[in-house]
């Protein structure tokens, strides 16, 4: 399931990049400050369809971010350590013997 969901990041993060690359400008240098801006829209009139679309899309990705964050922190709560089973070993019978220090 988190593969589906990491897979859609991906693809939103495509998107929503060139989405922004195709995106107008909105810099005009200094002429933005010194043009009239008391049109009911702005200066830049009402929002196109690309705008909406870079909106929309990057509202997915966020949520799909913090979907993927959840899941994650679902799984971390969880190891693999906890299903490790230890099988205690017993030395042969012709292991040589550990020498030992001689106490002081």
């Amino acid at each position: 399931m988190i593969g589906i969901f990491f897979t859609f990041q991906i693809i939103l993060a495509i998107i929503l990049i060139i989405l922004a690359l195709l995106n107008k400008s909105s810099s005009m240098g200094f002429g933005t400050y010194a043009s009239s801006n008391d049109s009911v829209f702005g200066a830049k009139g009402p929002m196109d369809f690309l705008t909406k679309a870079t909106i929309t899309i990057g509202f997915l990705f966020v949520l799909n971010t913090l979907t993927l964050v959840y899941l994650y922190n679902k799984q971390a709560n969880t190891s693999v350590v906890d299903e490790v089973k230890v099988q205690k070993t017993t030395a042969p019978k012709n292991a040589p013997s550990v020498p030992t220090l001689p106490s002081k």
